[in-house]
């Protein structure tokens, strides 16, 4: 199919998009029908049917993608007629593509079109969930550079007074010691943890060393002792929560590394501005 084709249906199928008066899209299926080459009524009606019934199997409320509607058409010598039409959300048009005669050039497009789209949620979900698990990572460092900065000043420890705290901390919230944690998660040498923690688990460490921050300043906490204890605590309350809900933080597998999912992001930043509208695959 050529490119001004495809550039051409694309622009008319959007270009017939609505919106109710709550802002809810919808296409009106007498448009669809012929942007989707079907000549008579009752041939679409046909499909229509058929993207019904694939409606319904799949779960989804058919009267909330299929609205009835009445259309006023024009008639000879100014008179009106009122003939029955429908509405449609994007997911409806969908299912009317997947169910419709392939062999027409409108559907095998139309088929693309929403396979292209598909693929791009899919693509920007996934980016948006990398995205939080960079930005939840960089948190976590940042907050425990607060932590090891308070341990410094009111404790007048040291880094390795900071590794022992959160050391503790995480056999408070995992249940078992940090190296037994990295031989699970096959975490290489000399990297930290974190870097293969799940976005929720980055989370929830972050939560915890941030609760040890108030409360050893709030309370004038002066030894190694009294801010571990904090730790545990703290992180043991996090844990208790997790669990309660249904998540075992030792029993989640390890995500990708942190850095991988870093370099991709740039990576992709890049690409986007040299080809703004490429899809990635």
């Amino acid at each position: 199919m050529k490119t001004e084709l495809v550039q051409s249906l694309t622009t008319n199928f959007e270009a017939h998009a609505q919106q109710t008066e709550t802002g809810i899209e919808f296409w009106l299926a007498r448009d669809i029908q012929y942007l989707l080459g079907y000549s008579k009524w009752d041939n679409f009606l046909n499909v229509v049917s058929k993207a019904k019934t694939a409606c319904e199997v799949s779960g989804h409320a058919v009267v909330d993608h299929f609205a009835d509607v009445g259309k006023t058409i024009a008639m000879p010598k100014g008179a009106e007629k009122e003939v029955p039409d429908l509405m449609l959300t994007r997911y409806a048009c969908y299912l009317i593509a997947q169910n419709g005669d392939s062999k027409k050039q409108e559907i095998a497009f139309a088929q693309t079109y929403f396979a292209v789209q598909t693929r791009k949620a899919e693509l920007i979900e996934q980016r948006l969930l990398d995205a939080e698990r960079v930005s939840a990572r960089k948190k976590l460092s940042t907050t425990e550079h607060e932590l090891s900065e308070v341990i410094f000043e009111q404790v007048g420890g040291s880094n390795q007074d900071f590794a022992v705290i959160r050391s503790k901390g995480d056999h408070a919230l995992f249940g078992k010691s940090t190296q037994a944690m990295k031989s699970q998660w096959k975490v290489p040498d000399g990297r930290p943890l974190a870097d293969f923690a799940p976005t929720i688990i980055l989370k929830a460490k972050d939560f915890a060393a941030e609760i040890t921050i108030f409360n050893a300043r709030q309370h004038q906490l002066d030894t190694e002792a009294a801010i571990s204890k904090e730790h545990v605590t703290n992180n043991a309350a996090v844990r208790n929560t997790l669990l309660e809900r249904g998540i075992r933080p030792e029993s989640l597998p390890p995500a990708e590394d942190v850095k991988k999912v870093e370099r991709r992001l740039l990576s992709a930043d890049k690409k986007a501005l040299k080809k703004p509208d490429a899809l990635d695959s």
